[in-house]
């Protein structure tokens, strides 16, 4: 842990909360607006994909991005998650047609990956092992709080402004947390070098992902028992096997480190937190 005065502290914590509050507030304003949205761009049928192409992409870069904090720090991979979110929300507000709102937000969610990756585990570079749970709840308290008032605000904002505009709003808030974060928030530098990085399971975990989260999306318009389904989730299954197996026997610094399941404290709390995700994204 990097030792840091209070102010610096409290200025780096804000930077993070404000990047954490701009991805989980992204979620749930769009939301209320994608009917309109559809509508407007004449694209009812592509409905669910816009909210699909960004939960997969996040989805698949969680993991990967954390790891990658781990090595390299998690400054760089916070103000790019930042940049690249705030890039991506402004392609959003730009788009003339649903195929580019789809492309546009799954490149936004790849970022939104990297942010909700790096704004808990960074926590490890600020604060003490005793300080670390409080201030988890502290943000845990963000992320419900953007949850509830995204809706309305989304609804107001796409009534008084316009749709584009819940994708505008972004660009303040995210120069803002760029600037605090880039300013007080510490670097943590590493040995590690890109020779350490897990390619082939960074491969294989993303090519086993992206096949079953998108089996699973369109079981809403396919049959479960469907060739495109069955074709999804069991190729998908399958090179996830394969990704297994290289992180277990292979892998000298491996993406998901699979003994940490040997854990009961660490499996309960990943257990908790898939349930929890089904009930709330649910």
């Amino acid at each position: 842990m990097r030792s840091l005065s209070t102010r610096q502290r409290a200025f780096a914590t804000i930077g993070v909360m404000l990047a954490l509050f701009l991805a989980s507030l992204d979620q749930s304003i769009v939301s209320p607006a994608l009917p309109r949205i559809a509508a407007d761009l004449h694209g009812i049928s592509l409905y669910a994909w816009v909210a699909t192409s960004y939960l997969v992409a996040s989805a698949v870069f969680v993991p990967i991005a954390g790891k990658l904090g781990d090595m390299f720090g998690r400054k760089p991979f916070i103000l790019a998650g930042i940049v690249g979110f705030v890039s991506g929300s402004a392609l959003c507000g730009l788009s003339q047609n649903m195929g580019e709102l789809i492309a546009f937000r799954g490149f936004q969610g790849i970022f939104g990956g990297l942010l909700m990756a790096s704004a808990f585990t960074v926590l490890a570079d600020i604060y003490t092992v005793e300080q670390r749970t409080r201030m988890q709840g502290l943000f845990g308290g963000v992320f419900g709080l953007s949850t509830m008032i995204g809706p309305t605000l989304g609804g107001n904002i796409v009534d008084h402004w316009g749709w584009r505009w819940i994708f505008y709003v972004n660009v303040p808030v995210g120069v803002v947390a760029v600037l605090v974060t880039l300013a007080a928030l510490p670097y943590v530098r590493s040995s590690a070098n890109w020779r350490d990085i897990d390619f082939l399971g960074v491969i294989t975990l993303a090519g086993g992902l992206v096949p079953v989260l998108l089996g699973l999306s369109i079981t809403t318009s396919h049959a479960w028992t469907s060739a495109p389904v069955l074709l999804l989730l069991i190729g998908g299954g399958i090179v996830l096997g394969l990704f297994v197996i290289i992180e277990t026997r292979y892998a000298r610094n491996p993406v998901v480190p699979f003994g940490l399941f040997r854990s009961n404290q660490f499996s309960v709390m990943v257990g908790v937190a898939f349930f929890s995700g089904i009930g709330m994204f649910g």
